[in-house]
């Protein structure tokens, strides 16, 4: 409790500190960024303390930290000073909003929290939490940055661990543990987001309530409307979990007196695990183990051969359910952030004239740096999400343009005039975070023969699709100016041009790297001609995907390019945007260690959903309001359904998940991630606690295979560990550097000669050698050396760790 009430202060604390700064640089938005001040405010105490650390300004400690907060603070005083006048009639007119804010910041990150502390456990299984807590106490333990690796020694961190450094920041400066400030972090992302996107819609609108005659104003309410942008952006889900319930009910299913059954259905719906017959009795709700991670497995990918991969499609609920504090999860708050700052210039927010040498940005430099700053952020937290950062910002821009000087191509040039520059910004305010990062993107590469299966995209986006139909739909019958031959040629134009990269992409990379392309084809038995066309039949037989997306992408853009400056046209421009993330990686995809489009589609959907939630919470909070009679009357019972049918996963993956919210001792509720070590290695975790007061130094312990309890000590420690899980590293790095590691620690341990140990432990520094059961499993281990050579400096029950002098 007290690490939760520290955690609340502080950044309630920084959001009132950063408001005049906020204030001042969002003056298009109704809400002048206050919704959002928590957000940018920890994204700017982070950057210039990350900054001063790096460049040896400050130390990784609280007078970096406080020397972090006196550059926040002088800037907001600054703001305040230019805008006190404004920022104080603001105050005594938007009391409702303040308070609004406030009590549902409160609320969210209270409900996050108990959930939780409900299942609080760093598991290694099933997520990605031992590497996030590793990376946070890594950090925390790093007198100055680059952060070390906490898995291989001698190495910095080669991974987007920005929000990493938040949590770490926020954990030092309340003196709370790592293990702790895992969960803690996890419900400040959630109530972040969740102010985020209530006050996105708030102001959205706000402006379309503007926008309407006196005698319409009364009918849209955007403090209370607003609450729908949370509302289906963290909570309402993909239909997987409403089909879970169908299937444990046996619906669809033909029951024979053999005891078999058949489903003509659920065959040709294809969900993973539910082509199976459900388990007598018959119920409504899922109870297999584990069934609620399905839902994040809803697209199947099929080779030629009917031989299955797994694909990744994660939403956000899943995300918070599943708890892992991943980089997608850590840059939530700020993909809001950038969206809002493309709002802001969308609205008529910095306007000014920027001198570039080669041509003339019509936004102030005050604006330029803060979006530079924002899209750096978000490639050093979530390198993915510079792209839906950057393409909503210049077109937005680039929208701006045409509204007030009408189109012409020199808007084509506003596009790159805007975002070349800005990006090259981004990254030298950013560049010691790419000093030392080895991406291992490899590239693009085509997509073939994985198109997306119609009824797997309607499964996986079903609750937002409807909505978003009905809206188009109702712009339509409300005569709403459209260029409908404009938006069907751009929308074929972009499907053409993404047929035509298909085979360039597949041409230029058979040509110079042929072995990415040929195993490929060679392991589905054909030629490249029969492996052609048999892929591009496969596209046509899931055409429905395609032709959904186009029903989409063509009104959207159709409205988009005769709309005027206003919110719906904001909202077609995310719809767009977010239409094309979900087409892309049917044609290419980034080649990655995966070796298939798995993560593309994870991380391209992932900033999808977040575009149309935003899209789908206004159409409703507009429809509802604009609505009269038996239309009214339908939709409402039709919006019902879908919301309801979205919610089936929450409602029913909440109890599964924590086990009806249950914890064996009410008193002992924690957010302490690694207290279930307790019972499950108690040995380890008492080495633990002792090694977390240790001077800095080198850890030897078991390597083995990843999603295990393998690098435990260098995990809860932040000690670097010579290797600690292989695969990782290779995910982060050329594993060509991990070199002998792997078997040189395997003969640190089994080797009796202490000649040949004390080489190895001089080459990698090692200072601390742990020897305890899963030493001995994993090796067949030589202790004796040890005890003759080196110094016991903590021995419990079966582990002992010794120092090197």
């Amino acid at each position: 409790m007290t690490a939760f009430i520290s955690w609340y202060i502080l950044i309630t604390l920084l959001g009132w500190l950063t408001f005049p700064l906020a204030f001042y640089l969002f003056p298009a938005l109704a809400d002048r960024g206050y919704t959002l001040a928590r957000a940018f405010g920890l994204l700017v105490w982070a950057y210039v303390f990350w900054l001063f650390a790096s460049l040896g300004i400050a130390q990784n400690d609280s007078g970096g930290l406080l020397l972090g907060l006196v550059v926040l603070g002088g800037l907001s005083v600054w703001a305040f000073i230019k805008c006190q006048v404004e920022i104080r009639n603001w105050l005594s007119q938007n009391r409702r909003l303040i308070i609004t804010t406030e009590g549902f910041f409160l609320v969210a990150f209270v409900l996050m929290a108990f959930v939780r502390s409900t299942n609080p456990e760093i598991f290694t299984a099933g997520g990605e939490k031992w590497m996030e807590t590793a990376f946070i106490t890594a950090i925390m333990h790093s007198p100055t940055f680059p952060p070390h690796d906490p898995w291989l020694s001698g190495y910095a961190i080669s991974y987007y661990y920005f929000g990493y450094v938040m949590t770490a920041m926020l954990a030092k400066f309340t003196a709370v543990p790592a293990s702790v400030a895992h969960n803690l972090m996890l419900s400040l992302i959630f109530s972040l987001s969740a102010i985020g996107a209530y006050g996105l819609l708030y102001n959205l609108l706000t402006a379309y309530r503007q926008s309407k005659g006196e005698d319409q104003q009364h009918r849209i309410l955007p403090a209370l409307g607003a609450f729908l942008a949370p509302l289906f952006l963290l909570i309402v889900s993909n239909l997987e979990g409403f089909f879970e319930s169908l299937h444990r009910r046996g619906i669809g299913w033909i029951f024979k007196a053999d005891g078999t059954a058949t489903s003509p259905f659920w065959s040709w719906i294809d969900l993973k695990e539910l082509t199976v017959p459900p388990a007598s009795p018959l119920k409504w709700v899922p109870d297999q183990f584990f069934w609620w991670w399905r839902a994040s497995r809803v697209i199947q990918d099929y080779d030629l051969n009917n031989a299955r991969l797994e694909i990744i499609d994660e939403f956000p609920f899943f995300s918070y359910l599943l708890g892992d504090l991943h980089p997608h999860v850590l840059a939530m708050p700020f993909d809001l952030l950038a969206i809002a700052i493309a709002l802001n210039i969308f609205f008529g927010g910095w306007r000014g004239r920027l001198n570039l040498f080669f041509g003339e940005l019509r936004i102030n430099k005050v604006g330029f740096l803060t979006i530079a700053l924002v899209l750096g952020g978000l490639a050093f937290l979530n390198t993915w999400d510079i792209l839906l950062g950057a393409a909503l910002i210049v077109f937005s821009y680039a929208l701006a343009r045409i509204h007030e000087s009408g189109w012409d191509w020199e808007r084509v040039a506003d596009v790159f005039l805007l975002g070349i520059p800005t990006v090259v910004i981004a990254f030298l305010m950013y560049l010691p975070f790419y000093v030392g990062f080895d991406s291992q993107a490899g590239g693009i590469l085509p997509n073939f023969m994985y198109p997306t299966r119609g009824v797997h995209l309607w499964v996986m986006w079903g609750t937002l699709f409807i909505p978003l139909f009905a809206y188009l739909i109702y712009l339509w019958r409300s005569k709403t100016s459209a260029n409908w031959r404009a938006g069907i040629l751009t929308s074929l134009g972009i499907v053409a041009l993404l047929l035509a990269a298909l085979f360039i992409v597949g041409l230029i990379a058979l040509k110079l790297k042929p072995d990415l392309i040929l195993p490929v084809i060679q392991s589905q038995g054909r030629s490249v001609g029969t492996f052609i066309s048999d892929s591009m039949l496969r596209r046509l037989t899931y055409i429905g995907s395609l032709l959904t997306l186009l029903a989409l992408l063509i009104p959207a853009l159709s409205f988009l390019f005769k709309s005027e400056n206003s919110s719906a046209a904001f909202i077609l421009l995310m719809v767009s945007l977010a239409t094309l993330l979900i087409i892309g990686p049917d044609f290419l995809y980034l080649r990655d260690n995966f070796g298939y489009r798995i993560n593309t589609v994870f991380k391209f959907y992932y900033q999808a959903w977040i575009l149309l939630s935003l899209a789908v919470a206004f159409a409703v909070a507009v429809m509802g309001s604009q609505l009269r009679g038996w239309h009214s009357t339908f939709y409402t019972v039709v919006m019902i359904l879908v919301i309801g049918a979205g919610l089936v996963y929450p409602v029913f993956s909440l109890p599964s998940k924590t086990d009806d919210f249950k914890v064996e001792h009410p008193e002992q509720r924690t957010l302490n991630g690694e207290a279930y070590l307790v019972n499950s290695m108690p040995d380890d975790y008492q080495a633990i606690q002792f090694m977390q007061q240790l001077k800095p130094g080198v850890v030897a312990e078991a390597v083995g295979g990843q999603y295990s309890e393998y690098a435990r000590i260098s995990t809860f420690t932040g000690l670097p560990a010579v290797l600690g899980w292989p695969g990782h590293e290779g995910q982060w790095r050329d594993a060509a550097l991990q070199g002998s590691r792997k078997d040189d620690i395997q003969t640190l341990y089994t080797t009796p000669d202490w000649v040949t140990a004390q080489e190895i432990i001089t080459r990698y520094n090692i200072r601390y050698i742990v020897v305890g059961n899963l030493e001995r499993t994993t090796y067949q281990v030589n202790e004796e050396k040890f005890n003759r050579f080196l110094k016991p400096i903590f021995q419990q029950g079966n582990i002992t760790i010794y120092e090197v002098p």
